[in-house]
Protein backbone atom coordinates (compact mmCIF):
# COMPACT_ATOMS: atom_id res chain seq x y z
CA UNK A 1 0.00 0.00 0.00
CA UNK A 2 1.42 3.37 -1.03
CA UNK A 3 0.38 6.26 1.17
CA UNK A 4 0.90 9.97 0.65
CA UNK A 5 1.52 12.17 3.67
CA UNK A 6 0.86 15.71 2.45
CA UNK A 7 1.37 18.73 4.68
CA UNK A 8 0.75 22.47 4.62
CA UNK A 9 3.03 24.52 6.82
CA UNK A 10 4.17 28.08 7.24
CA UNK A 11 7.09 27.71 9.62
CA UNK A 12 7.94 24.00 9.43
CA UNK A 13 6.44 22.39 12.54
CA UNK A 14 3.66 20.70 10.55
CA UNK A 15 6.30 19.25 8.22
CA UNK A 16 8.10 17.81 11.26
CA UNK A 17 4.88 16.14 12.39
CA UNK A 18 4.25 14.82 8.86
CA UNK A 19 7.75 13.30 8.88
CA UNK A 20 7.06 11.63 12.25
CA UNK A 21 3.80 10.20 10.91
CA UNK A 22 5.65 8.98 7.82
CA UNK A 23 8.15 7.16 10.02
CA UNK A 24 5.40 5.36 11.95
CA UNK A 25 3.49 4.38 8.80
CA UNK A 26 6.73 3.06 7.31
CA UNK A 27 7.41 1.03 10.47
CA UNK A 28 3.91 -0.49 10.08
CA UNK A 29 4.75 -1.73 6.58
CA UNK A 30 3.20 0.96 4.42
CA UNK A 31 5.15 2.45 1.54
CA UNK A 32 5.05 6.18 2.25
CA UNK A 33 5.88 9.39 0.43
CA UNK A 34 5.85 12.76 2.16
CA UNK A 35 5.34 15.97 0.22
CA UNK A 36 4.16 19.55 0.58
CA UNK A 37 0.44 19.65 -0.27
CA UNK A 38 0.90 22.41 -2.84
CA UNK A 39 3.32 20.21 -4.82
CA UNK A 40 0.98 17.22 -5.28
CA UNK A 41 -0.32 17.09 -8.86
CA UNK A 42 -2.13 13.74 -8.78
CA UNK A 43 -3.21 11.08 -6.32
CA UNK A 44 -3.13 8.27 -8.89
CA UNK A 45 -0.10 6.45 -7.41
CA UNK A 46 -1.59 6.35 -3.90
CA UNK A 47 -3.83 3.93 -2.03
CA UNK A 48 -4.34 6.28 0.92
CA UNK A 49 -3.69 9.86 1.99
CA UNK A 50 -2.81 11.62 5.22
CA UNK A 51 -3.27 15.40 5.00
CA UNK A 52 -2.09 17.80 7.66
CA UNK A 53 -2.10 21.53 7.96
CA UNK A 54 -1.44 24.24 10.44
CA UNK A 55 -4.29 26.30 11.86
CA UNK A 56 -3.69 30.05 11.90
CA UNK A 57 -6.02 32.68 13.29
CA UNK A 58 -9.13 30.61 12.84
CA UNK A 59 -8.38 29.00 9.48
CA UNK A 60 -6.71 25.85 8.23
CA UNK A 61 -3.66 26.52 6.05
CA UNK A 62 -4.74 27.59 2.53
CA UNK A 63 -2.56 24.88 0.91
CA UNK A 64 -4.42 22.17 2.86
CA UNK A 65 -7.81 23.62 1.91
CA UNK A 66 -6.74 23.88 -1.75
CA UNK A 67 -5.46 20.28 -1.69
CA UNK A 68 -8.87 19.05 -0.53
CA UNK A 69 -10.70 20.99 -3.20
CA UNK A 70 -8.24 20.15 -6.00
CA UNK A 71 -8.27 16.40 -5.27
CA UNK A 72 -11.84 16.05 -3.97
CA UNK A 73 -12.82 13.55 -6.66
CA UNK A 74 -9.90 11.22 -5.99
CA UNK A 75 -10.24 11.61 -2.22
CA UNK A 76 -13.78 10.23 -2.28
CA UNK A 77 -12.35 6.90 -3.48
CA UNK A 78 -9.39 6.74 -1.08
CA UNK A 79 -9.06 6.35 2.68
CA UNK A 80 -8.04 9.75 4.04
CA UNK A 81 -6.82 10.79 7.48
CA UNK A 82 -6.55 14.46 8.44
CA UNK A 83 -4.74 16.36 11.14
CA UNK A 84 -4.53 19.97 12.19
CA UNK A 85 -1.86 21.74 14.19
CA UNK A 86 -2.81 24.72 16.21
CA UNK A 87 -3.51 25.08 19.85
CA UNK A 88 -0.72 26.60 21.91
CA UNK A 89 -1.57 24.26 24.78
CA UNK A 90 -3.39 20.98 25.30
CA UNK A 91 -6.16 22.75 27.21
CA UNK A 92 -9.53 21.25 26.29
CA UNK A 93 -10.99 24.59 25.17
CA UNK A 94 -8.04 25.32 22.86
CA UNK A 95 -8.18 21.83 21.34
CA UNK A 96 -11.95 22.19 20.87
CA UNK A 97 -11.53 25.58 19.18
CA UNK A 98 -8.92 24.14 16.82
CA UNK A 99 -11.12 21.13 16.07
CA UNK A 100 -14.00 23.47 15.20
CA UNK A 101 -11.71 25.33 12.78
CA UNK A 102 -10.64 22.08 11.14
CA UNK A 103 -14.22 20.78 10.98
CA UNK A 104 -15.26 24.00 9.24
CA UNK A 105 -12.56 23.48 6.58
CA UNK A 106 -13.59 19.85 6.10
CA UNK A 107 -17.26 20.85 5.78
CA UNK A 108 -16.36 22.73 2.59
CA UNK A 109 -15.71 19.33 0.97
CA UNK A 110 -18.42 17.10 2.49
CA UNK A 111 -17.90 14.28 0.00
CA UNK A 112 -14.46 13.63 1.54
CA UNK A 113 -15.02 11.53 4.66
CA UNK A 114 -11.84 11.04 6.68
CA UNK A 115 -11.27 7.71 8.44
CA UNK A 116 -9.59 9.63 11.25
CA UNK A 117 -9.20 13.29 12.28
CA UNK A 118 -6.81 14.63 14.93
CA UNK A 119 -5.70 17.91 16.43
CA UNK A 120 -2.15 18.31 17.70
CA UNK A 121 -0.59 21.16 19.59
CA UNK A 122 1.27 23.76 17.63
CA UNK A 123 4.51 25.65 17.96
CA UNK A 124 5.05 29.34 18.61
CA UNK A 125 8.56 30.55 17.85
CA UNK A 126 8.50 34.35 18.28
CA UNK A 127 11.81 34.69 16.39
CA UNK A 128 10.05 33.46 13.23
CA UNK A 129 6.95 35.62 13.57
CA UNK A 130 6.07 39.18 12.63
CA UNK A 131 4.58 41.81 14.90
CA UNK A 132 2.38 41.45 16.93
CA UNK A 133 2.78 37.65 17.05
CA UNK A 134 6.50 37.95 17.78
CA UNK A 135 5.52 39.18 21.24
CA UNK A 136 3.86 35.88 22.11
CA UNK A 137 5.65 33.55 24.53
CA UNK A 138 7.49 30.64 22.92
CA UNK A 139 5.73 27.29 23.17
CA UNK A 140 5.76 23.81 21.68
CA UNK A 141 2.56 21.91 22.47
CA UNK A 142 3.28 18.92 20.22
CA UNK A 143 2.75 15.63 22.06
CA UNK A 144 5.01 13.24 20.16
CA UNK A 145 3.60 10.17 21.91
CA UNK A 146 0.06 11.17 20.88
CA UNK A 147 1.26 11.83 17.32
CA UNK A 148 2.91 8.40 17.14
CA UNK A 149 -0.19 6.71 18.60
CA UNK A 150 -2.46 8.45 16.10
CA UNK A 151 -0.15 7.49 13.22
CA UNK A 152 -0.27 3.83 14.35
CA UNK A 153 -4.08 4.05 14.45
CA UNK A 154 -4.09 5.61 10.97
CA UNK A 155 -1.84 2.84 9.63
CA UNK A 156 -4.40 0.30 10.83
CA UNK A 157 -7.34 2.26 9.39
CA UNK A 158 -5.62 2.78 6.03
CA UNK A 159 -4.65 -0.88 5.78
CA UNK A 160 -8.16 -2.00 6.71
CA UNK A 161 -9.77 0.45 4.26
CA UNK A 162 -7.53 -0.60 1.39
CA UNK A 163 -8.52 -4.24 1.82
CA UNK A 164 -12.23 -3.48 1.37
CA UNK A 165 -13.55 -4.62 -2.01
CA UNK A 166 -15.62 -1.51 -2.81
CA UNK A 167 -12.88 1.08 -3.16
Amino acid sequence: MTTLVAYATKHGSTREVAEAITRVLDERGLEVEVCAAREVATLEPYDGVVLGGALYTGRWHPDARAFLKRHRGALTALPVAVFGMGPRTAAANEVADSRAQLDKALAAVPEVEPVSVAIFGGVVDPARLRFPFNRMPASDARDWDAIDAWAAHVAERLTRSSSLPSR
